[in-house]
């Protein structure tokens, strides 16, 4: 019996002895407990009609100020002889600092976590190479979910940093501290603002070991708290709320417009254009002849209008950014509520344990979506209220999972080895333990994503969404016009992309939970 075993190499085949194979060569590194359970999430069909989905809506999200909107790309102001005289950018000058945000994440973040940047070595000691000599140590990529978790906190910290320094500065411009009010007002005013805030943030995140080493961690956190203030303060001065001026200017021969790909903005509306059905063509409409011919008698309502006179499908896009956020912020801040007292339960036991469950009964007795109705009533109905108010009431699953977890784990050997040898409770609870024991909190936050997506739908539909927003449940509550005609274009696509939404993050969420309990894979085969 020969101890060699052929392989492939470049096409070409070799043999190797049985000694070579002892040492591990040819041999494939195995995968790692979530590449594993990825591979046989991606690989069933319903998992991968979900992740198309999700992206569609979060590219749609990303990119709606750009793909819709009535402000045009780029303006020409012509002379009385049809000379360009000056030319303007009046859509990226109104592009907000979350807009800038979210595009620079998209296009730098991609390619990041995608692409295989920078490489490590394996672990050292005594300045040599453990089981290896230093010129023979693989290099390898640094991990996807290494990349990921890099880019969620520089995206959370920059988000942070703008939404806080807007708040902060609007307040400051309202205070009755004569100081702080006339420093918000002056023209250098908002920097001092945002410095301040910007450092505050920064100091916090500096503390999350993102990267071992503190010099390449704090490059990317000064990185970011400098973009960050860039944008809350070099963007969105431009704010044109009447649309009307460029149609005008544009029928006199005053301008050249080049629009987006939607000229629509979602809070454009005209009551000459109401309830218009799907396809319709300005100039088609009798009410709007007088625009035949010219650049916006061209444009198309192609999803049709609403009761208002609003275009359907550039409000369609701007409500994914809507949806997208309250579930994905909204489920973040439960995860870090629940997770940490769900740690906290399993680890002590006892009366800490006992104690705690009664908060968890309370809160899970507490009904989110007549919570949310009450707070509409008594609260800006604002997106942020809404994010805060379902994140902070619906934690208690992802306590109870987190704690039966920590139960089974507290009593392992690797728990009362980290016990022994003195390190903090921190660690021991988020670097040890939670790794092991967050698998169930995971799949259940699929499930709370569409849940949350579900009751902002519910609310919009009932007329108490945020103001000013486009939602799907707003435009599904338009579908009964007051008349009581049935407008069945309002129904079907906001409704399609609300029973998709859910459908998708729940089907994720039944494939993660397939993939990665034994049990539900082994009753597969």
């Amino acid at each position: 019996m020969s101890d060699a075993k052929p392989t492939s190499t470049g096409g070409a085949s070799a043999a190797i002895s049985g000694i070579d194979v002892m040492r591990g060569v040819g041999a494939q590194e195995a995968k790692s407990f979530w590449a594993d359970a990825w591979g046989r999430v991606v690989v069933r069909r319903g998992a991968q009609i979900a992740l198309v989905w999700i992206g569609l809506v979060a590219f749609l999200a990303i990119f709606a100020p750009v793909l819709a909107s009535s402000h045009p790309w780029r303006v020409e102001t012509l002379a009385k002889d049809g000379s360009v005289t000056s030319v303007t950018w009046p859509l990226v000058a109104n592009l907000s600092p979350t807009d800038w945000l979210l595009m620079i994440g998209f296009v730098v973040g991609v390619p990041w976590v995608f692409f295989p940047f920078g490489e490590k070595r394996g672990a050292k000691v005594g300045g040599k190479t453990a089981n290896k000599t230093a010129s023979t140590v693989a290099k390898k990529p640094i991990g996807r979910a290494f990349r990921l978790g890099v880019l969620v906190v520089a995206l959370l910290q920059a988000g942070l940093t703008i939404i806080l320094t807007g708040a902060f500065t609007r307040w400051a411009d309202k205070s009755d501290i004569e100081w702080l009010e006339a420093l918000a007002r002056s023209e250098s005013g908002p920097w001092p603002i945002a410095l301040v805030v910007a450092g505050a943030i920064a100091a916090f995140v500096l503390a999350i070991p993102t990267f071992d080493r503190l010099l390449p961690r704090a490059g990317v956190v000064l990185g970011t708290s400098a973009l960050a203030v860039g944008l809350s303060l070099g963007t969105g001065g431009a704010k044109l709320i009447n649309f009307e001026r460029y149609i005008d200017q544009e029928r006199a021969g005053e301008i050249r417009a080049t629009w987006t790909l939607i000229p629509w903005s979602p809070q454009y509306t005209r009551s000459d254009m109401v309830g218009l059905k799907p396809g319709s063509k300005v100039e088609d409409n009798p009410k709007l002849e007088e625009f035949k011919g010219t650049p916006f008698g061209a444009r198309h309502n192609w999803l049709g209008t609403d009761a208002l006179g609003g275009d359907v499908l550039a409000q369609m896009l701007w409500a994914c950014r809507l949806s997208i956020s309250i579930g994905l912020v909204s489920t973040g801040i439960s995860l870090l509520i629940g997770v940490t007292i769900g740690a906290i339960m399993g680890y002590f036991g006892g009366w800490i344990d006992m104690l705690l469950f009664r908060v968890v009964e309370i809160f899970m007795a507490v009904p989110v979506l007549f919570l949310l109705i009450v707070a509409a009533g008594v609260l800006p109905r604002d997106t942020y209220v809404m994010m805060a108010i379902i994140g902070c009431f619906s934690w208690t699953g992802a306590a109870r999972f987190t704690r039966a977890e920590f139960l089974k784990l507290r009593k392992q050997d690797f728990v009362q080895a980290a016990q022994a040898t003195g390190l903090p409770l921190r660690a021991i609870l988020f670097r040890h333990m939670l790794p092991n024991g967050v698998t169930p909190v995971l799949v259940d936050a699929s499930f709370a994503i569409a849940a949350a997506i579900t009751v902002e739908a519910t609310l919009s539909f009932l007329g108490l969404g945020p103001d000013g927003q486009a939602s799907w449940g707003k435009l599904l509550s338009s579908a009964t016009a007051a008349t009581g005609t049935f407008v069945w274009w309002l129904a079907v696509f906001p409704g399609l992309a609300i029973f998709l939404s859910v459908l998708s993050y729940n089907l994720l969420g039944e494939a993660l939970r397939d993939a990665i309990d034994p049990k539900l894979r082994k009753a597969a085969h």
